[in-house]
């Protein structure tokens, strides 16, 4: 844009640098209002597969207290298969991260719906855990916060990406104290953990955002913009899920 600054004193540079900067605009609207299209189809089915998996183990509760599963219920939540389910959305990251650049558009796109879905196997036993109304409450409240966060990052002109590698840096961190605690079930761990993951995820939804945006004005063709459109998501999903199980440890109700 600099070549039209030094025409400023020139009203057809002024036009001419008025009328791109609107397509610029329109288009960075367009751009980011796909990537939180797909952020929000792949919420969606992270959230009705939890439901039909929680709905098919058919719980029984008595006095606040989990009492009873369905056959299915009982193979998914009391037998190893729930390591399966419980680690498959992790192998599922490593092997879109492998695969990226080889993927098409297409691919990425239904590779981030497969993922949502393990996700929301995965995430189906939290409704065994938390009550349904501290479930709905936590996620309006995560969505606040991400809104809030993600419009700092699109807005402002802070460059937020010397936080990038500290932030991710702590992700990896919390990946590894999260693997230890499966085994040592360490509650006051978790919730150490769970702060510092609120902390860490809602600077990277601002710092996803804004780097998000950036991608945009790197003028590629249609297929690798519709692919980091979808990588995009991906990330802005992945910190909205997390950033929702951390509150939801932190405040949510429990059955029992």
């Amino acid at each position: 844009m600099s070549h039209y600054d030094r025409n400023s004193s020139f009203g057809y540079g002024r036009g001419v640098a008025r009328s791109t900067t609107a397509e610029i605009d329109e288009g960075l609207r367009s751009y980011m209002l796909g990537v939180y299209n797909y952020m929000t189809l792949g919420l969606a089915v992270t959230g009705l597969v939890a439901l039909g998996t929680y709905l098919l183990a058919n719980p029984t509760f008595m006095g606040g207290k989990l009492v009873a599963l369905s056959p299915f219920g009982q193979m998914l939540y009391t037998t190893p298969l729930r390591w399966v389910v419980m680690l498959a959305p992790l192998g599922f990251v490593f092997l879109i991260g492998a695969r990226a650049a080889s993927m098409s558009a297409a691919s990425a796109r239904n590779m981030f719906l497969a993922f949502s879905a393990v996700m929301g196997l995965s995430m189906s036993s939290i409704l065994l855990v938390f009550t349904g109304v501290s479930v709905a409450r936590v996620f309006f409240i995560t969505a606040a916060a991400f809104g809030g966060l993600s419009i700092y990052g699109y807005m402002t002109k802070r460059d937020l990406s010397a936080f990038g590698s500290f932030l991710v840096m702590g992700v990896w961190g919390l990946v590894i104290a999260g693997l230890v605690n499966l085994f040592l079930q360490s509650s006051g761990l978790q919730f150490a953990l769970s702060i510092l993951s609120v902390l860490i995820f809602s600077g990277l939804t601002a710092w996803d955002t804004q780097n998000i945006k950036d991608m945009y004005y790197e003028g590629d063709g249609y297929e690798v913009a519709q692919k980091k459109s979808v990588f995009g998501a991906l990330s802005l999903y992945l910190d909205f899920i997390n950033m929702f199980q951390s509150l939801l440890f932190l405040f949510g109700q429990r059955n029992d």
